[in-house]
């Protein structure tokens, strides 16, 4: 969802307040968790929902390290802790308290609800799987004989000239990045549709890497959890050897937040 921007100070002494996220009124927070510049977090109610503050910084521009790792601690304590939380982005905040019960939460109080009902007993996890690379190369120098030829090709050339294969090699390289990319689209939609049974949604993001084969976050129902686990495990079981898969999580539902 749309975050507020940074207002300038308030006058009359009212420090402007950093929001972290959105939750139902009522909820403990749990101890001990310190928000950006250390600073205490507490909750400001209103409409049945609770916005997670702390005084804003004054002085500087955020955007630290170490604000960014504040910011999500605070989130992952809290869906550590069983806490439903509609998170927002980093770089929220508001001119007063009084401007975050009026102006987010009053103002707001339905949509904050829907949104949290949806997310109610759910857990967002990540699922990343990358290739071993040296396994998936030999596969794709043992099934294609024009990459493997041309590779063998390129070894046998002297060092010395290296530069009249310029070329080639380029031709190497993208012939290699095709089969690979090949490859992912048939391992990775395979991967997704193994682990997407146990879960309510799927966001599939874009790899990165040349080796990533999936990328993907799941919106799976807490009582579900050891089912989704168990598919993780028997797909990292069946894939080892050419395959890497690890499971992320919990974490804040960034990616089944909808937007304003």
């Amino acid at each position: 969802m749309t975050t507020p921007t940074s207002p300038a100070p308030a006058g009359g002494g009212a420090a402007p307040q950093y929001v972290y996220g959105v939750t139902r009124a009522g909820v403990a927070l749990p101890d001990g968790v310190p928000g950006v510049d250390d600073r205490p977090v507490s909750a400001v109610e209103g409409g049945g929902c609770a916005a997670l503050v702390s005084d804003l910084p004054t002085g500087r521009p955020l955007g630290e390290r170490a604000d960014l790792v504040a910011h999500q601690r605070v989130l992952n304590a809290l869906v550590e802790a069983g806490t439903v939380v509609l998170p927002f982005r980093f770089g929220a905040a508001l001119a007063d308290r009084d401007a975050v019960e009026k102006e987010l939460l009053a103002a707001n109080a339905d949509r904050f609800t829907e949104i949290l009902n949806s997310l109610e007993g759910r857990v967002e996890l990540r699922l990343k799987a990358s290739y071993v690379q040296e396994t998936v190369l030999r596969e794709i120098m043992e099934s294609e004989p024009e990459i493997a030829e041309l590779s063998r090709r390129l070894r046998e050339v002297p060092a010395d000239a290296a530069d009249a294969v310029y070329y080639d090699r380029i031709r190497l390289g993208e012939l290699i990045a095709q089969s690979m990319q090949r490859r992912r689209d048939v391992d990775g939609q395979a991967l997704l549709e193994s682990a997407a049974p146990a879960a309510e949604a799927v966001v599939p993001k874009t790899p990165v890497r040349e080796e990533d084969v999936l990328d993907a976050s799941f919106l799976v129902r807490a009582d579900r959890r050891a089912e989704f686990d168990k598919a993780v495990e028997e797909l990292d079981r069946a894939h080892s050897t050419r395959i890497r898969i690890r499971a992320i999580g919990p974490l804040p539902p960034y990616d089944f937040v909808p937007e304003a």
